[in-house]
């Protein structure tokens, strides 16, 4: 069967594409978060923070989605941002099951004086595409990204043209 996978053109095509695919994510990924890792935060605070600077107070559910993060995940990653005073949970009068995070004046100082920094760089890493390579990247990415459930309802929290 591995053989089989390997030897036609579509298999061979495909798996090369897969590892090209990784490999450019992992560099591009890599050079992106490096900074974040200087400032001492890991790459999932930093998505927590980006999610409530833009979106403001949020549920731990709705932040779960945004950052692509499991519930377990996501608790042990508010519970370090609180720790750093950072972000707070906090316990809607209406419904007491669930907790809204919101960022903290330190953290939103620190979100607004990383955030630039932060595009800058991903304007820069990405920016030796030109426009038109930077569609057909969008593109297929999304493509990619809907293969698996093309009639899910898009995301609240993002932009019909981020799918």
């Amino acid at each position: 069967m591995q053989n089989e996978i390997r030897e036609s053109p579509i298999g061979s095509l495909a798996l090369s594409t897969y590892v090209k695919l990784s490999r450019a994510t992992e560099t591009v990924s890599t050079n992106i978060h490096r900074h974040l890792l200087e400032s001492g935060l890991t790459i999932s605070q930093f998505g927590v923070l980006e999610a409530l600077f833009h979106g403001g107070p949020q549920t731990m559910c709705d932040l779960g989605r945004k950052i692509l993060r499991s519930t377990a995940n996501l608790t042990t990653v508010v519970d370090n941002l609180e720790k750093l005073d950072l972000a707070h949970r906090q316990r809607p009068e209406e419904d007491r099951r669930q907790f809204i995070v919101h960022l903290t004046d330190k953290g939103r100082e620190l979100i607004s004086r990383l955030f630039p920094l932060h595009a800058a760089i991903i304007t820069e890493e990405m920016g030796f595409l030109g426009p038109e390579e930077l569609e057909e990247l969008s593109r297929i990415c999304r493509k990619l990204g809907k293969k698996e459930d093309p009639d899910a309802a898009p995301d609240p929290g993002h932009r019909p043209e981020d799918r």
